[in-house]
């Protein structure tokens, strides 16, 4: 992967996007797979804001049935398999466990008259390109039942549970790497820690955009016939740019959703409960601890100035406390927190909660600033989807051919992979030296690549040692930024690999990536000490 700024960039370009997080590079990847020549900018690293702050998901939103949003699920539900199909090295079958109880809320009758028609809805999820990624119907199992899948539930006034699947996203953010390096194999250029700070403009069109890379200082001028406003929470700041009136300035609302990781609280299943305020709260095994989530509260601010706050973290602590029956937890028992900001189109219902998970592709030609696109809202699941809606738009307005997309059909680049269990079982053989838990990471998150950092870590017997509980090499660090674009100590931590996403690793550990890290990026004293600070910032729980 070469950064935008490394190549020889096109005099003009089809179309920019700004924002590399999965909305963006799903319409980078969407554009490049049907010959338009793409340029994509993003401010920080790729997928760090929302796109990493997620529930490690992808899901047809059983929840959004309530608001009878039909459209919504199902399109998320065809979206679920999609991924089960192109990405099957990322994208697995999770069971959940919805417990029933004898209230009006968590009963039986209703939970099943859901059950039934998310499985009419999700009617074809068993034709996956591989059959290990088939998802089964529901079923109800009785309190005993229950209680011996899952010890962490609430024993008083529970009646049963019912049990269906959806799918767990075991690395969001090297999926949406994987997604990127697709766009980049159609041709798309791209660069990370590239701010765009202004547009071109010619009689009152966008021609393009004004983009300085952080790296160096230096500011480039990059022009195009469409631009793509995929900024996610910054998405009306980035219009506002462009807006030549401040009482036309546009706003969006954002929600915070953050995650705490823990102990394991759970065995196989997704356990989610109903607070009773009518929100929902899960507890779902990741990397043989507990990941639980999530808020969804309002936020009001600068999306630059959001921080995870130690009251966010204690609420969701006492949400959790209140409504499981596991043992309790104090904030002491948090191993790592994240969070992000979610927007929701402007439309939306009072509560964020309430909110629909849909989204608006909005053409600016109606404010007077014809060129620029703008879309808003979505969630994971369904960027796919509203990147080949998207281009129905840019298509138009390019006056181009309508090409029909093919990205449902193709696997993303890595994951070339008909059937997991086959994969795996030759990746054993073939690297018999690792352990089983380390094939098992390393082919999962990296897939066909995973080869390449085997061979590195053969090539380099001191990039072989294991680094986290569940394998993972330290030739991962190497290999992130020799060919991953990492730029920073916290993109190699934090989404090229998962060193540090269950917390901090300890100073051996940390050290020893810091001194390849400083090494292969030519940092001096000055700016590894910076690196260090930053890094460890994001390890620390707000106090």
């Amino acid at each position: 992967m070469e950064r935008f700024f490394d190549t020889t960039p096109k005099d003009h370009y089809d179309i920019i996007v700004i924002g590399g997080g999965i909305t963006g590079v799903s319409v980078a990847y969407e554009a490049a797979s049907r010959g338009l020549s793409v340029a994509l900018f993003e401010k920080e690293d790729f997928g760090q804001a929302t796109s990493a702050a997620t529930s490690k998901l992808i899901h047809g939103g059983l929840r959004y049935l309530k608001n009878l949003e039909f459209g919504l699920v199902r399109e998320s539900l065809t979206e679920r398999k999609v991924w089960e199909n192109i990405a099957p090295n990322f994208v697995y079958p999770i069971p959940f466990m919805v417990p029933t109880y004898n209230n009006i809320k968590s009963n039986k009758l209703i939970l099943f008259m859901g059950m039934v028609l998310y499985d009419i809805l999700s009617y074809d999820k068993g034709w996956t390109w591989d059959k290990s990624k088939k998802l089964p119907l529901h079923k109800t199992i009785s309190k005993r039942q229950t209680l011996q899948k899952e010890q962490c539930l609430k024993i008083k006034g529970l009646t049963g549970s019912s049990i269906y699947y959806d799918c767990q996203n075991i690395n969001p953010e090297r999926l949406t790497l994987a997604v990127l390096k697709s766009a980049i194999a159609k041709g798309a250029n791209a660069a990370n820690y590239a701010r765009v700070t202004s547009f071109i403009k010619s009689n009152g069109d966008i021609k393009g955009v004004n983009v300085i890379d952080e790296l160096t200082g230096k500011e480039h001028s990059v022009r195009a016939s469409v631009t793509i406003n995929c900024a996610g929470p910054w998405a009306d700041i980035v219009l506002n740019k462009a807006l030549a009136n401040s009482e036309d300035n546009h706003h969006i609302r954002r929600s915070e959703g953050i995650h705490i990781i823990t102990k394991k609280l759970c065995n196989k299943h997704a356990v989610t409960v109903m607070t009773k305020d009518g929100r929902h709260i899960m507890l779902m095994p990741w990397r043989n601890y507990s990941l639980i989530g999530t808020t969804d509260k309002e936020y009001n601010g600068n999306p630059d100035d959001y921080r995870v706050t130690k009251e966010s973290i204690q609420g969701l602590i006492d949400d959790l406390n209140e409504n499981y029956g596991c043992d309790k937890i104090s904030y002491d028992d948090v191993m790592f927190a994240y969070g992000g900001l979610r927007p929701l189109v402007d439309d939306q219902t009072e509560g964020s909660y309430e909110s629909s998970r849909k989204y608006e592709i909005y053409d600016n030609a109606k404010q007077g600033l014809n060129g620029l696109i703008t879309i808003e809202g979505g969630k994971y699941t369904t960027s796919r989807k509203l990147a080949s809606q998207a281009l129905k738009k840019i298509t138009k307005k390019l006056g181009a051919k309508q090409k029909k997309s093919t990205t449902k059909k193709e696997y993303l680049v890595g994951s070339e992979i008909k059937d997991m269990n086959i994969f795996l079982g030759h990746l054993s053989l073939e690297f018999a030296g690792f352990s089983k838990d380390t094939i098992e990471y390393m082919g999962k998150n990296y897939g066909q690549e995973a080869s390449l950092v085997f061979e590195l870590a053969q090539s380099k017997p001191e990039l072989a040692e294991k680094v986290s509980v569940d394998g993972e090499l330290l030739a991962e660090v190497e290999y992130a930024i020799e060919n991953e674009m990492a730029i920073k100590l916290s993109d190699i931590l934090f989404r090229r690999t998962g060193i540090g996403t269950l917390g901090y690793p300890g100073d051996e550990i940390f050290n020893k990536v810091v001194n390849i890290a400083s090494k292969r990026l030519n940092w001096d004293s000055n700016r590894t000490q910076q690196e260090v600070e930053l890094a460890k910032q994001l390890f620390e729980l707000p106090m």
